[in-house]
């Protein structure tokens, strides 16, 4: 399966929770199905180019599904952590479902109230940390 198959997660590179959670992702994808690009990177501008996202104003996580076919699919949001839980099976397959329950506009100003403050809570990296090298492969760039 070629990297642009599996569903790409982008995620702020120096965000201390988009770190934590992409380091979540990588310890229960046991079928190694996730890939991964920092939304400071060429392959998220040049991936995300199309869905015309300003990367600079961008304060979620995105998941692109079937990258470069005609189905492509970009999920934001809570959308995009609902489809990620419930691919990692699992508890995190009935988390992404009892998620899924809740009203998609009480959703949304959930995730976004934190993706608000991620920073001051979470804290924030001076650059992308580089990802462990048993991992390596499964970040685009």
């Amino acid at each position: 399966m070629s990297d642009l198959a599996n569903p790409i997660i982008f995620y702020d590179g120096v965000c201390g929770l988009c770190n934590r959670c992409v380091r979540f992702v990588l310890k229960h994808d046991h079928r190694d199905y996730f890939r991964f690009a920092a939304l400071q990177s060429e392959a998220a501008r040049r991936l995300l180019d199309t869905h015309r996202v300003d990367l600079s104003q961008l304060t979620t996580v995105c998941v692109l599904l079937d990258a470069g076919q005609p189905e492509e699919k970009l999920l934001t949001q809570s959308d995009a952590a609902i489809a990620v839980l419930g691919q990692l099976g699992g508890i995190w397959n009935a988390c992404s479902f009892l998620l899924h329950i809740i009203p998609h506009a009480i959703r949304d100003w959930g995730y976004l109230l934190i993706a608000r403050h991620r920073y001051q809570i979470f804290g924030k990296y001076d650059a992308c940390p580089l990802p462990n090298p048993q991992d390596a492969h499964r970040y685009l760039e």
